[in-house]
């Protein structure tokens, strides 16, 4: 009967050039050989070049069992590229290891990383939310879902993105009104605004455009927003919420990235990742959904996360980068992350959006953190700025619209019995 096993790796030094494994322990019977290269077939995948050294064990043998090979010396495998020296087992036969195809960078030249399409993604969200609304509407005799948005001053981004929630709402069902204020308008009037909404049962979701104007007092608006209906996921108790891992309105942009993860299929059950930003409404939030139990009400992804921000020193944060199977950055710094701070074949998620001037063109364009062109050489995913993570933040407002109706009408329906 063959054996479970596990795999494990060991970092491979700097200066040891071409690749290196060395085992344990290997079969000998043909039955579990033949099993055996199924295990080394799917192991050479994920050996890069000059990559790790591989030890494979199981963990129903006892420790007189293990004769390490080449008297406990690594053995290395540079005269022959595709394969390993001869070794011996436990019994002290001589088996020729199975063949091992390593992947070289060469292999790697002409590919390029899948690109992560987060306009179709929410494309595909905002479909599914249409027809899910639309079913409430007429299976439970519920109103459509109402969304309002406060728009302070005249920026023209936040006249554009307030503009694009607007059509997105009305695209998936749900209605929508923007209250349009003048910069000059204080912060007790906004707050008694705020207050009137929180009471209006025919309003579902409140967003607050932000940045505010300066003598606005940007938190406390924030958690004027009742948590019910705190779509933004803004409001202190629901970030409370969302870092206990519970049940609650998750701010839209972390909760596009966790979609746009999850939807490419990208593992993140046990990795490394690294989150670039630390801003309290997308870095802290997405650190938060990459590393929290999977089993509890959010979720989460179980990796293991390190966070970067500004003060951490560059040689540092490409160390970091070099050891993440996924990268979020979110700092709006053009051209931060580069191809030799990225792992072979990692996830990239640039939330970073900065609008610069082409030097060719001499037009506006924007851009992301990450040095998208160079970076897709190497990578095995990347999103694209503009088109990756921006699209899917106005469908996850949308999606927590819809969340918070059908919450606010189950607690009235919960009231009226």
């Amino acid at each position: 009967m063959v054996r479970r096993c596990f795999l494990s790796k060991c970092a491979l030094s700097e200066r040891t050039a071409g690749p290196s494994v060395s085992f344990h322990r290997l079969p000998s019977d043909d039955a579990q050989m033949s099993a055996w290269k199924v295990v080394f077939r799917k192991l050479g995948e994920a050996i890069p070049d000059r990559g790790p050294r591989v030890f494979i064990c199981s963990r129903h043998f006892r420790e007189s069992d293990f004769l390490l090979t080449g008297k406990g010396k690594q053995l290395r495998s540079s005269a022959v590229p595709l394969g390993v020296p001869n070794v011996r087992n436990h019994d002290g036969d001589v088996k020729q290891a199975p063949k091992i195809k390593i992947p070289t960078t060469d292999a790697r030249v002409n590919e390029m990383a899948k690109l992560i399409d987060g306009k179709q993604i929410a494309a595909d969200i905002r479909v599914e939310l249409r027809d899910q609304i639309k079913e409430w509407m007429e299976q439970g005799g519920n109103r459509a879902p109402h969304l309002t948005a406060i728009l302070i001053g005249e920026d023209p981004a936040s006249n554009t993105y307030v503009s694009n929630k607007m059509k997105a709402a009305a695209d998936v069902g749900i209605t929508s009104k923007t209250e349009r204020y003048g910069a000059d308008i204080t912060e007790e009037q906004l707050l008694k605004r705020i207050e009137e909404l929180n009471d209006d049962d025919s309003v579902d979701g409140i967003l607050v455009q932000l940045p505010v104007p300066g003598h606005i007092n940007e938190r406390k608006v924030c958690n004027s927003v009742s948590c019910d209906k705190d779509v933004d996921g803004f409001n202190e108790r629901n970030i409370g919420r969302l870092c206990l891992d519970m049940n609650t309105l998750i701010p839209c942009t972390p909760l596009g990235v966790q979609e746009l993860i999850k939807r490419t299929e990208i593992e993140t059950f046990g990795k490394n990742a690294v989150v670039v930003g630390r801003s309290k409404n997308v870095g802290m939030p997405i650190a938060m959904l990459l590393h929290a139990d999977g089993r509890n009400d959010t979720c989460a992804m179980d990796a293991t996360v390190t966070m970067c921000h500004r003060f951490t020193p560059p040689e540092e944060l490409a160390r970091f980068c070099r050891t993440a199977d996924i990268i979020v950055t979110a700092t709006g710094v053009p051209g931060l992350i580069k191809a030799d701070m990225i792992k072979e074949g990692a996830a990239i998620i640039d939330v970073g959006i900065t609008r610069v001037t082409d030097p060719v063109t001499g037009k506006n364009k924007l851009v992301g953190d990450v040095d998208f062109e160079e970076v897709r050489k190497v990578a095995g995913h990347i999103t694209p700025v503009p088109g990756g993570v921006g699209p899917m933040t106005v469908a996850m407002l949308m999606k927590n619209t819809f969340i918070a109706a059908k919450n606010l009408a189950r607690k009235k329906a919960e009231k009226e019995k």
